[in-house]
């Protein structure tokens, strides 16, 4: 099917693919993320609010993960611009 599109419609839907993918990839990170937090730092049966322990758990959780996945994306794109 693909030899039927020009190369600039191929490289629009490769582009597309790879958007689309990428997109993909985050939604399971925030899943695991979430998943991996609530986990972690919910000891308690969930109320109306966190407890002072349970609060300050996720802030730093979801600090932490998003400081590692911002290192993630700063590191693919250091690698596609140098390659």
């Amino acid at each position: 099917m693909a030899d039927r599109f020009d190369d600039a419609t191929q490289k629009e839907l490769q582009a597309f693919l790879d958007r689309e993918q990428a997109q993909a990839r985050v939604q399971q990170s925030i899943h695991t993320f979430t998943s991996m937090c609530w986990d972690k730092c919910i000891t308690g049966t969930p109320s109306t609010r966190f407890s002072r322990g349970e609060e300050s758990c996720l802030v730093n959780c979801v600090d932490r993960f998003l400081d590692t996945s911002l290192f993630i994306v700063k590191k693919i794109e250091s690698q596609r611009q140098g390659a």
